[in-house]
């Protein structure tokens, strides 16, 4: 009985095989690697710039993107005449809509106010209560967002006079005659502009990514581990 010198069929393309499936696993491993790096890093822009006391709104309004998520104050008028309302919100489990008010500055600078969650109506033919807005001069606090971050999805206009409900399906892309920001309200200089129910942060966690890159460096590992496998087993093979 002696050991033949058995070789391994289509041995350079399993081991090509092999190194391209670990290096789809470094790949993907670096890229969840860098994408927690980026989520650690907005959540602690966030968390740090939410926590500032409010400037105004008018020394940052012209490079928004440096400083999203910061409190500020302005001063001018709501157009309650121009809301809408953004469907499909819950909050603790009921469902409702968040509320939009287009605001004009005292520069004259208009853009959306989101005035927090709002309760949905009876049924689908009757308007939410929406909370009373003045329309003389006020000042608000809230804090800065983006323009791209303005919830996006199905809209519904509001009737000048909120008589008999919601009525046609409005787009929220009107973007052309407003800023490229839009604020969360927080307060303002009467209580009633205190949202029952504001804007929330979002969930300010890391996520799963970490775990990730090193799930798929496991599985790089595996890859090799098989292909040696493979190769054992027929290098070990005996004839008689």
């Amino acid at each position: 009985m002696s050991k033949s010198q058995n070789k391994e069929k289509f041995s350079l393309l399993k081991s090509f095989v092999a190194l391209l499936l670990i290096a789809a696993c470094l790949w993907a491993s670096q890229w969840q690697f860098h994408r927690g790096l980026d989520r650690h890093s907005r959540n602690t822009i966030i968390e740090t710039n939410s926590s500032l006391p409010p400037i105004p709104l008018k020394q940052v309004q012209s490079e928004p993107a440096k400083h999203e998520w910061k409190p500020v104050s302005v001063s001018g008028t709501f157009d309650v005449k121009n809301q809408i309302l953004l469907r499909n919100r819950y909050f603790e489990g009921v469902y409702g809509f968040e509320l939009l008010t287009r605001f004009t500055s005292e520069e004259g600078k208009s853009f959306w106010v989101d005035c927090g969650w709002v309760k949905a109506g009876i049924n689908a033919l009757t308007a939410p209560k929406l909370p009373e807005l003045p329309t003389d001069q006020i000042t608000i606090v809230g804090r800065l967002r983006l323009d791209s971050s303005l919830p996006r999805g199905s809209f519904f206009a509001l009737p000048a006079d909120k008589s008999d409900g919601l009525i046609s399906k409005a787009n929220a892309q009107s973007n052309s005659t407003t800023e490229n920001f839009y604020i969360d309200l927080l307060e303002g200089s009467v209580p009633s502009l205190t949202p029952a129910v504001p804007a929330q942060l979002p969930e300010l966690s890391d996520g799963p990514h970490m775990a990730y890159a090193l799930q798929w460096i496991f599985f790089g590992g595996l890859v090799v581990y098989g292909r040696y496998l493979i190769r054992r087993e027929v290098l070990s093979v005996k004839e008689l």
